[in-house]
């Protein structure tokens, strides 16, 4: 018994030893996952750890205030803006945050691309007529519910993933230019198709030395679509802000069929783009047993130059755009720009109290029991930009729109306005046609990378094809707080002056 106590004595011994001496072992630590520089695909993309997915991360946060009008990037020429009294802001200010994330990962098949560009704004409102009396017999005012004061909204500007040539998603529609309606400018200028991207179906066929074609399907309704007017339904009111009937669009039946073909050159850009767009209304009125019209397809064209390097300067370009359209005006006035214009000014009329340029944009009109019949739009825009030196930058630009009716529509529209706002030159004085147009300045400075300050003056000219000295009758305007008399068809300007801080990562 005492040899067996030994023993086992002897092994717990042994035993014990052995897992203090274990325990005392240095453990091989588990290796660390450092961030490591993805050089595939250019400067800024690292490699997500633990995949060979590479991703990069970048945005801008960018301060804006525009003196002389209620809106961010557009002029004074509509709603409270346009009426140029106590309701009109002599400033309107923008905070932006922008994050963008791009992810690239290589396959077998080509490379998998995702993108996404999320914004936060920060907005300063307006003021809109609530139409109410207050106890004083004065007028309520209310903030608008499209921008509180102050208020901040969220943005999805890109959603895409890119595959073997293929765009799913919301991304840039293939119809417009790198540069979109900004060939040296900030302002909203007409004459070529709108940057806000565009949820599409796309696929893009390289060909080499930077030439490709495209083709697109891609969403009408947010983007590619101004007005579908019912001049059946047009009233006093509307046709006072420059609404030529009630707007009629119904749902969607095809997206828009985008065709292109670019080159992308060392020594600049050539692009020319094809859109086909439908018009689909709504019923005569408020039933399906109205009827409607029947559907009409509409089309656009564009082409755009862009000049790189010029001999004036390292890195001053050149970019022009020309577009024509019939049945698809937002191909011509972008989707950031009103579609109806109701400027206010000055008049020497005898008996007017104000004058008045009123224009209005669509893609077609019709009235009960007829057709549609498509708008006519066409216009271009151009900007030249000279860098002084690698801190300062001055451009020029212009712009010129015109909206054509066709005269079966304008026979609408005017016998609306001789019946609603009683035109004082009758039919024969009566135009809707207009031209818009707009030149002006931009400068820039960036102290240090990254970090630009600019300054923008920008003067916006409206063409009104009224007969000269003619009158309209329009009724109490509440949401302007414009009383109901007579006022003079004048054409009409607005001046404004946009001033940016932004600093890009």
């Amino acid at each position: 018994m005492k040899v067996m106590r030994g023993i086992i004595l002897g092994s717990a011994a042994m035993f014990g030893g052995g897992g203090a001496q274990a325990a005392d072992l240095p453990v091989k630590a588990k290796a660390i996952e450092y961030v490591k520089v993805c050089s595939l695909y250019g400067a800024g993309f690292y490699y997500i750890p633990g995949t060979d997915t590479c991703i990069k991360l970048g945005g801008y946060l960018r301060v804006n205030a525009v003196l002389g009008s209620n809106a961010d990037f557009d002029f004074a020429s509509s709603g409270a803006g346009g009426a140029r009294n106590r309701l009109s802001n002599y400033y309107t200010t923008k905070a932006r945050q922008d994050l963008r994330i791009d992810t690239r990962t290589a396959t077998e098949y080509g490379v998998v691309r995702t993108f996404a560009e999320l914004v936060f704004s920060w907005t300063t409102g307006g003021y809109t007529g609530a139409g109410t009396t207050a106890v004083n017999g004065g007028t309520t005012y209310t903030s608008s519910t499209s921008g509180q004061i102050a208020g901040g909204s969220l943005g999805v500007y890109y959603a895409f993933i890119q595959f073997a040539g293929f765009t799913f998603g919301k991304a840039e529609s293939q119809f417009r230019t790198p540069w979109a309606q900004y060939g040296a400018n900030n302002i909203e200028l007409p004459g070529s198709a709108g940057w806000d991207p565009v949820n599409q179906i796309s696929y893009t066929a390289e060909f080499g030395q930077g030439i490709t074609a495209t083709i697109s399907a891609q969403d009408q309704v947010q983007n590619y679509t101004t007005n579908i007017w019912n001049v059946s339904g047009a009233t006093a009111a509307g046709l006072a802000t420059g609404a030529y009937g009630a707007n009629d669009i119904g749902g969607t039946r095809a997206p828009d069929l985008i065709a292109r073909v670019r080159v992308d050159q060392a020594w600049g850009l050539f692009q020319a783009s094809f859109a086909a767009h439908d018009n689909h209304a709504a019923y005569y009125g408020a039933s399906e047993l109205t009827d409607h019209p029947g559907d009409k397809w509409g089309w656009a064209g564009q082409l755009a130059l862009s000049i790189k390097n010029l001999p004036t300067g390292a890195g001053d370009t050149i970019n022009l755009t020309g577009v024509y359209a019939n049945g698809a005006s937002r191909y011509v006035f972008n989707d950031y720009m009103t579609t109806t214009y109701a400027i206010y000014g000055g008049t020497k009329v005898t008996g007017a109290y104000q004058s008045l340029g009123i224009a209005g944009i669509s893609d077609s009109v019709f009235v009960t029991g007829a057709g549609q019949q498509l708008t006519m739009t066409y216009g271009f825009n151009g900007g030249y930009t000279h860098n002084w030196d690698p801190y300062w930058s001055t451009s020029i630009f212009g712009a010129w729109a015109a909206v054509r009716y066709n005269n079966t529509a304008k026979g609408y529209i005017c016998g609306a306005f001789v019946a609603n706002l009683a035109l004082s030159s009758g039919l024969g004085g009566c135009n809707p046609d207009f031209n818009y147009a707009v030149v002006g300045t931009t400068t820039a400075w960036t102290p240090v990378k990254n970090l630009t300050f600019t300054g923008e003056i920008s003067y916006l000219m409206l063409d009104q094809r009224y007969a000269g000295g003619s009158t309209v009758t329009l009724p109490l305007q509440s949401g302007v707080a414009k009383p109901a008399t007579v006022y003079e068809l004048k054409d009409q300007n607005s001046l404004v002056l946009l001033l940016r801080a932004q600093r890009n990562f």
